[in-house]
């Protein structure tokens, strides 16, 4: 793979680069699971914690709004450095999940899983910064889709496992697992990365998180690339929140069967990634995330036509999941390069947006599914994922990559 390096960025990839790639591919795969598992297992944490399936979805919406403080770390890895905002992420993520399996009590979850969906937010930018530092606009597609693999890892690999454990050994078993597991992790970023790679500081190092965060709305790409990160993270938990539920009641699954219905999202979001890796690069990716979004539109609408069979509603998942994958790596790739003075910053604050998307997505997921069932749920995903599009345009509108 060609279009890495430090400065040279046609020089080959270095051994010390591809081992951050995969120790951090790692990291990610678990922080994603922790952050995910609550989706399709929200009846089982009910049951659980002793609390109505309301509370637990309010929980996952409080762990989405931990997009807005990961806002708070974007600014300090410009300026600090990439290493050490990874490393506190995965510090989060050990702390949370071991709390919360040895206080089973729902305000400890929530805080628990709180700490773990902040880990998410402060790693993300921090690694997609480091990666748009690193390599070639021209490879960016390719990189961040490798990276990206650890998303729908989480839920091909990791869904599957979550609920095996849960079925043998309890509900608390994955918070003990996703602690121990997050440890090593941690000991392999500390292996992998050195201190100076990735370091990359603002051009003011006095600025304060305020200015950075001005800095960045001021430019007309970033408006774009905000609202379009918003708008299709409401569409996708506006649906995704309310899978588990649809599958559960109309087609009667186990817990292991909704593991399994999960995982097969996952062999959707692999595709969708690998498609990403492969030809967003050569299509352009200002051309692949308008198309993917425009088709991803299409996908909502037609999967209430899809929900008379189990096998019909899960390939009509597989689909929505598939363009959805493949249209959000690809806004990621192209996001990393459009405020290249302060990647970190313009990451959290995408990731912020798609948080407070996604916790809007969640609140209204619930009201929508009881209201309009399954069609209108996909009708309102639609809607949202249009607006997406609306601001996309606006903000990519003539802009070229430096």
């Amino acid at each position: 793979m060609h279009g890495f390096g430090k400065r040279n960025k046609s020089s080959p990839p270095g051994r010390p680069l591809i081992g951050v790639i995969f120790a951090a591919t790692i990291c990610r795969f678990l922080l994603n699971v922790a952050r995910r598992f609550a989706y399709p297992f929200a009846p089982v944490l009910s049951r659980g914690l002793g609390v109505p399936l309301a509370a637990v979805t309010s929980m996952i919406a409080v762990n989405q709004a931990t997009g807005v403080l990961g806002m708070l770390f974007g600014p300090l890895a410009d300026r600090f450095g990439y290493r050490l905002m990874m490393m506190t992420a995965m510090g989060l993520l050990v702390s949370g999940m071991l709390t919360a399996g040895l206080v089973p009590h729902y305000g400890v979850a929530l805080a628990c899983l709180l700490l773990a969906g902040l880990g998410k937010n402060i790693f993300d930018p921090a690694i997609q910064a480091y990666a748009g530092e690193n390599v070639s606009f021209k490879r960016r597609g390719l990189v961040i889709g490798v990276l990206e693999f650890s998303w729908a890892g989480s839920t091909l690999i990791g869904m599957p496992l979550i609920g095996l454990l849960i079925d043998r050994y309890g509900w608390r078993s994955p918070f003990f697992a996703l602690a121990a597991a997050g440890l090593i992790g941690l000991l392999a970023l500390i292996l992998t990365v050195r201190r100076e790679e990735g370091v990359r500081r603002l051009h003011s190092s006095g600025a304060s998180v305020w200015q950075a965060w001005r800095r960045i709305v001021r430019h007309r790409e970033a408006q774009g690339a905000l609202g379009f990160a918003f708008f299709v993270s409401v569409a996708n938990d506006t649906l995704f929140v309310v899978y588990g539920a649809w599958l559960e009641q109309s087609f009667q699954l186990t817990v292991v069967g909704l593991g399994l219905g999960t995982g097969l999202i996952g062999l959707a979001e692999l595709l969708g990634e690998l498609m990403t890796a492969a030809l967003a690069d050569r299509i352009g990716l200002k051309h692949a995330v308008a198309g993917g979004l425009f088709t991803s539109m299409l996908t909502y609408l037609i999967l209430p036509l899809a929900g008379r069979h189990i096998s019909l509603a899960l390939a009509g998942l597989f689909v929505v999941f598939l363009v959805f994958e493949f249209t959000m790596v690809c806004f990621l790739s192209l996001a990393t390069e459009l405020v290249p003075s302060q990647r970190a910053t313009m990451m959290s604050t995408v990731l912020a947006a798609a948080g407070l998307g996604r916790v809007l997505g969640a609140l209204i997921g619930g009201p929508v599914w009881m209201t309009g069932g399954i069609a209108g749920t996909a009708m309102a995903s639609a809607l949202f994922s249009g607006i997406g599009l609306a601001t996309l345009l606006y903000g990519i509108r003539g802009w070229q990559p430096g």
